[in-house]
């Protein structure tokens, strides 16, 4: 008997697939959060577009085994990328752990059959997703390239990331930061569903406040995105798959941060803080990694970015992977692509020699 593909193009169909998507994504050990039926809806009401959307599912007697959440693009080539974009740290497919290679050869299927004329271009997938299942059935041209740098720790309390630091002076330093927050009374509340969305809110009057007049992440300050981060973290929190803490110093909420969870990864997304922790000498940093530890399993991701604050903790660097999938009339995509994402890396390669330079003082 083989599986039947089926290919959802509209908004409504999507939004009712919630409680199959539910079960799929709660059997396949290497989803994310960002692969979750809510943050994908969400997504999709916030930055979709009529006509786009291309949801590839597999169903084995009405029960559905894998599925592909995409959208079609036209530029810079026609392309089937991942629901999630730029504020989603990881794309990825979702494979019922419990089938085995018809459900990939399945999806595989639906994804040529889906692709006719466009590139398939799976961006952020992390090491080890369903994704690279697909690619490594892929029967027709394909390439990987480097995509964005994630750093990971391992789900361990608190006390023992203080003990993977380099030196007993460092881990004394942290010890200390974390008594300082225990002597400015500053205290944890974890906002229920019926408080997520108040809560949500409040972050991200935080976040602007915290980065007011500095370089900051645009599209998190838009109402496009508030709207779609309370929509989606509200269900996730009362699922499980995610955490919303406030940090309350004498009654007012001076920080809130959200904590994104599944199976096997734990990532803390995002955060406001208010200006008068760093008045008080609060370490923001460690405050939130020590809350995000309680709840962390699997890997405790940091998310994508390099910054140097993260580095103190000793993380694993992992690189997620571009996935790039052509069928012989659309290798010609796959190649402008390719020369295209040369070409944005010997850019960022040059920019950043550049900027080197000019911190040592050269010409």
């Amino acid at each position: 008997m083989t599986y039947g593909i089926e290919l959802v193009t509209d908004e409504p169909a999507f939004a009712a697939l919630a409680p199959d998507w539910a079960r799929l994504y709660g059997n396949c050990a290497t989803a994310t959060p960002f692969q979750s039926h809510p943050w994908l809806h969400s997504w999709w009401r916030s930055y979709g577009g009529s006509g786009r959307l291309r949801v590839v599912l597999v169903r084995d007697r009405g029960e559905l085994v894998a599925a592909a959440p995409l959208m079609r693009v036209r530029r810079p080539v026609p392309a089937l990328v991942p629901l999630g974009g730029a504020i989603s740290d990881y794309g990825d497919v979702l494979l019922d752990d419990d089938r085995g290679e018809r459900a990939v050869a399945a999806l595989t299927a639906g994804l040529a059959a889906a692709a006719r004329t466009a590139l398939i271009d799976l961006r952020e997938v992390r090491p080890g997703s369903a994704a690279e299942r697909i690619y490594a059935n892929w029967p027709g041209p394909r390439r990987q390239v480097p995509d964005s740098l994630c750093l990971e720790l391992p789900a361990v309390p608190m006390a023992e990331l203080i003990a993977r630091l380099p030196s007993a002076k460092a881990q004394q330093r942290v010890r200390a930061k974390l008594r300082k927050l225990a002597a400015l009374g500053i205290e944890r509340h974890v906002a229920g569903p019926g408080e997520a969305d108040k809560a949500l809110r409040r972050l991200l009057e935080l976040h602007r406040l915290q980065w007011e007049g500095r370089k900051v992440t645009s599209e998190h300050l838009r109402p496009r995105f508030e709207e779609h981060l309370v929509r989606a973290v509200g269900p996730m929190v009362a699922s499980g798959d995610a955490v919303v803490t406030e940090f309350r110093l004498d009654d007012d909420v001076v920080a809130v941060d959200v904590t994104l969870l599944s199976r096997g990864l734990t990532g803390g997304y995002l955060y406001g803080a208010h200006p008068c922790l760093r008045e008080r000498r609060a370490d923001v940093a460690v405050m939130l990694l020590d809350a995000c530890a309680e709840y962390a399993r699997g890997t405790l991701s940091l998310l994508r970015g390099n910054e140097p604050y993260k580095q103190h903790w000793r993380p694993e660097p992992v690189c997620n992977r571009r996935l790039l999938l052509a069928r012989r009339r659309t290798a010609p995509l796959l190649a402008a692509a390719l020369c295209r994402s040369a070409a944005r890396r010997r850019g960022k390669e040059l920019v950043g020699r550049w900027k080197e330079r000019r911190r040592g003082g050269g010409s």
